[in-house]
């Protein structure tokens, strides 16, 4: 099993597209998403800028899946579903990277490791509330 840390296949590029003490809409470009996240502390974005960071969440059940696409459910609102190739895993952190349209980091289960999904597995799973956002570089001016 290959381990690699998510560092640098994690980052999202998004557009913020309304931004509050707790949370930000982001659009993923090229895409009709406008996924809700919260943020830890208020963010020091400029709307509709193009900004990098991580998009964090704690996966339910993850199933390894024969066919279908990257996605993420619903279209608009926070992340309930997602679909997705592995990219990394993180073993210290039990993490897997899903690539699902944009990278997200995901927490498993206690009773699932990183270990049981092969780089290049194609996942399915439900995400618990609470996906967050984290951004890494200030929008340019």
């Amino acid at each position: 099993m290959n381990r690699t840390q998510p560092n640098t296949l994690a980052l999202a590029r998004g557009v913020p597209i309304e931004v509050s003490e707790n949370g930000v809409v982001l659009n993923l470009p090229g895409t009709e998403y406008q996924l809700h996240l919260l943020v830890d502390a208020p963010v020091d974005v400029q709307l509709h800028k193009s900004v990098r960071g991580r998009i964090v969440a704690r996966a339910k059940r993850v199933d390894i899946v024969r066919a279908g696409g990257r996605f993420i459910e619903p279209v608009y609102g926070r992340p309930r579903r997602i679909q997705g190739r592995v990219v990394a895993t993180d073993p210290t952190a039990n993490t897997i990277t899903v690539n699902c349209g944009t990278p997200m980091i995901c927490h498993l289960t206690a009773d699932q490791q990183p270990d049981d999904f092969a780089e290049g597995s194609l996942v399915s799973f439900d995400v618990e509330r609470g996906a967050r956002f984290e951004p890494t570089l200030r929008s340019s001016p």
